[in-house]
């Protein structure tokens, strides 16, 4: 994530400053010219396990090498309810038309400064990816293996609910990993 070095309100460089809140003191990317507050707010992400008949359709990102595979995740939009996000999300990224969804959870993200929204949808259609996704994999649940992190943790979640105990890949599977199947 690209840090704040400017104001955006008067362009003067930040400054990581103490100052005294709610919960006590805390140190903040603040202005010293006009008192401007970067609050670094987690950013809100959903996810979605997207379920076509009995299997989970996972996607690789245009973007990353190799050959990992993830849930379909994005961003919300201003004014949309987060199961009306995953909705779209799903839509946009596969075509999929969701039938039904139910909350799986809210994961913590740190390393990306996240909160990740996850649900599981029940999807039918005809798969048409869009340009951010390079390709597509349909898998049986008891063949996911968990990434140990982000949205592994919902995928292992909602594995639990159906009577699946999830494996996970170690750190150093996952470091190593970039030809083999798996999913965030």
């Amino acid at each position: 994530m690209a840090e704040f070095r400017f104001c955006p309100q008067c362009a003067t460089p930040l400054a990581w400053l103490s100052q005294m809140e709610d919960g006590g003191e805390v140190m903040r990317l603040r202005c010293t010219a006009c008192d401007f507050t970067h609050w670094n707010n987690p950013t809100p992400v959903l996810a979605g396990i997207v379920q076509v008949g009995d299997q989970i359709l996972l996607a690789r990102n245009a973007a990353w090498p190799g050959r990992r595979f993830a849930l379909i995740t994005g961003f919300m939009e201003a004014g949309e309810t987060p199961e009306d996000g995953i909705r779209r999300e799903i839509a946009e990224e596969t075509n999929l038309q969701v039938q039904s969804l139910k909350l799986i959870g809210v994961y913590d993200f740190q390393r990306m400064n996240q909160v990740i929204i996850a649900y599981h949808a029940v999807a039918e259609g005809q798969v048409r990816l869009s340009p951010e996704l390079a390709e597509y994999k349909m898998f049986a649940p008891q063949d996911i293996i968990c990434w140990p992190a982000g949205t592994g943790y919902a995928m292992g979640d909602w594995l639990r609910t159906i009577g699946i105990e999830p494996k996970f890949m170690s750190w150093e599977e996952r470091a190593a990993q970039s030809q083999e199947p798996n999913q965030d």
